[in-house]
């Protein structure tokens, strides 16, 4: 199990889960209530997933994809360790994933 903390927009704790390997981030961040559209349903065709990773955090996750780094560049307050959630797939070796929530999404969609 992975220990998942959900920051809210303000850095402080909203709650934590214990989720098994292979979960998405995106889909678990929905189940649990968190504001993360995911307009696209995980398709990558947005950044209305975007997260912040904790930094102790990012580096152990496989690098983006040139194809999720363009789409970062629209999201709402990227920062160095931003992520689209839906691209993040829990595995066994991270233990614990810290995420905070960015605070606003853009969605050019609308």
């Amino acid at each position: 199990m992975i220990k998942v903390r959900f920051l809210k927009a303000d850095g402080t704790l909203d709650h934590e889960i214990d989720a098994p390997a292979g979960t998405n981030l995106l889909d678990l961040a929905q189940r649990e209530g968190q504001p993360l559209e995911g307009a696209c349903e995980g398709q990558m065709a947005c950044s209305t997933c975007h997260v912040i990773v904790a930094k102790e955090d990012f580096d152990r996750l496989p690098h983006a994809s040139e194809e999720e780094d363009d789409l970062l560049d629209l999201a709402w307050q990227v920062r160095r360790t931003s992520r689209l959630a839906c691209q993040i797939n829990l595995t066994d070796d991270l233990g614990t994933l810290t995420v905070q929530m960015p605070g606003g999404a853009y969605n050019l969609d609308r």
